[in-house]
């Protein structure tokens, strides 16, 4: 943990706790974006986040184009999980004195690849000297729109909905895992196929704009889980104040998850259930609405969308399900900026 800080998110709500919010505010910290109404039929959502050289990335293993690309997407996908579409960015650059112009415009041409791919348009930024600093930090400040009464948020659980989560979870941490411990003996078409998921992640905006029209009294709460399924289905209970229960057989374990596992002696539950750099939508959807919404998401014929758990009682906590019967706390981990990655 650094030095006399305490958890990126307890430090978030220590910050911020005795802001002051205009009306016009309709919600501040606390969920994936700050949704502001200006009055009419849209709301506005605001977002920003920075990448940090070495600590969100590393030229070693992503190019210059993938670390721009990758910058532009954590957004992005902060828009998508309120089910809004992502509009107007802000991007600035502080630059250390090393970075040669070439790498420079192979990144920004990369933020501009993935702003074109959602009709995002870059209109603005700043550039500054990282002085004695040695790594390059990418911060991105993201407008979005939503129609009034469709944005989603995480505070609408009720107990009987049904857990669903995007894609595969896991992916990508088990392929950052085969960067990080390289002497196992991996297959390598597997590997590879694990590691080029982690270099280019996909916001799920389609997606989150299929489920945001269905309104949040059937899609009740949603989140994308960069942090780590485990980690942001927290997010979920504390501000629904509600519990969950996760069937354990239904995560999502992909062959090139399970023979990468092999391989290093891991076991890759841990990967579905913790493992952060996952920009897919963890969603909760109101009893007997589940067909009629995955209906909806066939739009996406090659994306799966998996039943994972149902919402319970907060007095029952977080919950594993295993398929003899057994159930047992769910301890939630997630990435957090202040705590060490040993």
């Amino acid at each position: 943990m650094a030095k006399g800080l305490p958890g990126e998110f307890e430090l978030i709500e220590l910050l911020t706790r005795n802001l002051t919010l205009p009306s016009s505010v309709l919600k501040g910290p606390g969920d994936d974006c700050a949704i502001l109404d200006v009055g009419g039929d849209i709301l506005l959502l605001l977002t920003c986040d920075s990448q940090v050289e070495g600590v969100h990335f590393r030229f070693d293993i992503s190019t210059p184009e993938e670390v721009g690309r990758k910058a532009m997407t954590v957004n992005q996908s902060d828009i998508a999980a309120m089910g809004g579409e992502p509009r107007y960015a802000l991007v600035s650059l502080i630059i250390p004195e090393h970075i040669p112009l070439e790498m420079l415009e192979r990144v920004y041409a990369g933020l501009r690849e993935q702003a074109g791919r959602f009709s995002t348009a870059i209109i603005g930024g700043n550039i500054a000297g990282a002085g004695k600093g040695e790594q390059l930090i990418i911060d991105i400040t993201l407008l979005g729109s939503v129609e009034r009464g469709h944005v989603l948020t995480r505070d609408g659980a009720q107990v009987g909905d049904s857990v669903f989560v995007t894609g595969l979870p896991g992916e990508a941490v088990a392929g950052l895992f085969t960067y990080f411990h390289p002497d196992y003996d991996y297959p390598q078409a597997e590997r590879d196929a694990l590691r080029a998921v982690l270099r280019n992640p996909v916001p799920r905006v389609r997606e989150g704009r299929i489920l945001s029209q269905s309104g949040p009294h059937i899609v009740t709460s949603m989140l994308d889980i960069s942090d780590g399924l485990s980690g942001d289905l927290r997010h979920i209970c504390e501000q629904s104040h509600v519990g969950a229960r996760i069937d354990i057989d239904r995560l999502p374990i992909t062959p090139a998850m399970q023979a990468v596992a092999s391989a290093a002696h891991a076991n890759p539950l841990d990967w579905a259930l913790h493992g952060g750099d996952a920009y897919e939508l963890l969603f909760t959807v109101a009893p007997g609405h589940e067909a009629t919404v995955l209906q909806a998401l066939q739009a996406e014929p090659q994306l799966p969308v998996t039943r994972i758990g149902s919402i319970i009682p907060a007095s029952e906590g977080m919950l594993i399900h295993w398929p003899d019967g057994r159930e047992e706390p769910l301890a939630p981990r997630s990435w957090d900026h202040f705590m060490s990655t040993e």
